[in-house]
């Protein structure tokens, strides 16, 4: 047995213990246990891929490629794996029956094993930063090609990776393919010990997330039921400790602009109700999402965001984003989905996970960013008391999305070949052969 083996079995009991008491706040976390330790659905007789992708903000990033992956192979059947309940939900809110999902199992070798017995994948494809040795180890002695897709590695990820250099690098080994999202991920995984020639720089699937149809059209009702006229500021991914500053912030913004209403999104579900809580005891009148889907009271000041899958469509209603994870060291959230919608982004300095990204928002005058509560009032202020300006950053921040499309194009590109030698693009290696002769 390995020595990463022997840790991650010493590390049983805590992973019990974090789901009981995610499951205190997230009753969600109570279920489906056994598809963590491998004992998932059978699909003995089926060709099957497979996808994994963490949590919401992968499964939607992950999207398109998983729509293109079950179009192009219709034959087969995708099982698109998450780590939480929440991106659990998104798999079904985005791909309903069409798809097959169980949750991944823990990197415990039994575990893995039962889950490779029972999905028999003949491809894995791991979005973003999810690495795992002993589910990296298993799909290579069984044969099964590995494909890192949209992957990203932060600073700080970097160095806990350098910790055991001799594991990574042979983890990383497995991979028949790295995409890296930037330059800047592709030098990391090579410091990492990843193979050269395995690694392509294809950009970032989230530039690539397609807009539901009438996303615009249900952001422009949901502002008539909270005021046309109303300015509103949306705080979205927050996380703990950020809250109690975002409320500082709120309150200098109300001397200025008394009628401003506030959409207050928590990260994670578990935490709705204590920061509805919070925001009341801080004194201000507070409604849930969940139970204002009409027009909101006039005196209501906060709207917290306690549903699911619908964060786009708030921020479609909103004049101006805050994005979470940032005024606190979390290494901030996906602010692309705020641009899309031609919405101004401010962060805090926290944006490690998302460096490049938030370079650009700054650079194309799309994003500002702040380094604490008056900063982040000021910055807050300043867009409503200037319109245009708000208007000139929101167009910035909609070309931002636009002019870097094409990472879908390009990951599919590169995972022809691997799919190819697969057996999985049949169709794809005869006519190469009939062209050229030459069977791979």
């Amino acid at each position: 047995m390995t020595t990463w083996a022997i840790v991650v079995y010493l590390l049983l009991p805590y992973a019990v213990v974090n789901l009981l008491w995610r499951g205190m706040r997230y009753p969600a976390y109570w279920h489906r246990w056994p598809e963590r330790f491998g004992l998932v659905q059978r699909l003995d007789g089926e060709r099957t891929i497979w996808v994994h992708a963490v949590s919401v903000g992968e499964v939607r990033s992950s999207a398109a490629l998983i729509e293109a992956l079950a179009e192009r192979y219709a034959e087969h059947t995708l099982v698109v794996t998450t780590m939480t309940p929440t991106g659990s939900e998104q798999v079904r809110e985005l791909f309903g029956d069409r798809v097959n999902h169980c949750y991944v199992p823990y990197d415990f070798p039994d575990a893995v094993r039962r889950f490779l017995d029972r999905v028999r994948p003949e491809v894995a494809v791991i979005a973003e930063t999810e690495f795992w040795p002993n589910i990296f180890a298993a799909c290579k002695k069984r044969g099964i090609p590995l494909l890192l897709v949209n992957g990203r590695v932060s600073q700080e990820s970097l160095r806990g990776y350098l910790r055991v250099p001799k594991i990574t690098r042979a983890m990383l080994a497995q991979a028949q393919l790295l995409c890296a999202q930037t330059r800047t991920d592709a030098q990391r995984l090579r410091n990492l010990g990843a193979p050269e020639q395995r690694i392509h720089v294809t950009g970032n699937l989230k530039f690539d997330v397609e807009l539901p149809a009438r996303l615009l059209e249900q952001g422009h009702e949901l502002r008539g039921h909270w005021g046309r006229t109303r300015p509103v500021w949306i705080a979205a991914s927050t996380h703990g400790g950020e809250e109690a500053k975002l409320l500082e912030a709120f309150a200098l913004l109300r001397m200025v602009l008394p009628d401003l209403l506030l959409v207050l999104v928590p990260r994670h579900p578990e935490r709705f109700r204590s920061v509805a809580r919070l925001c009341r005891r801080r004194g201000f009148k507070t409604a849930l999402r969940s139970r204002s889907r009409g027009p909101l009271p006039q005196d209501t000041q906060i709207l917290v965001g306690d549903t699911m899958g619908e964060l786009q469509r708030l921020y479609a209603a909103a004049d101006v984003a805050f994005i979470g994870g940032s005024l606190v060291p979390k290494g901030g959230q996906n602010l692309l989905e705020a641009c899309a919608v031609r919405v101004p982004v401010i962060f805090g300095q926290h944006m490690f996970h998302f460096e490049e990204i938030s370079a650009m928002a700054l650079e194309r005058g799309a994003a500002r960013q702040v380094y604490g509560v008056e900063d982040l009032a000021t910055a807050v202020a300043l867009y409503f008391d200037q319109p245009d300006l708000r208007r000139a950053a929101g167009r910035a921040a909609y070309t931002l999305v636009t002019d870097n499309r094409g990472a879908l194009t390009r990951t599919l590109a590169l995972m022809s070949d691997a799919l190819t030698r697969a057996g999985l693009d049949e169709t794809q290696a005869r006519t190469e052969v009939l062209e050229t002769g030459v069977s791979r």
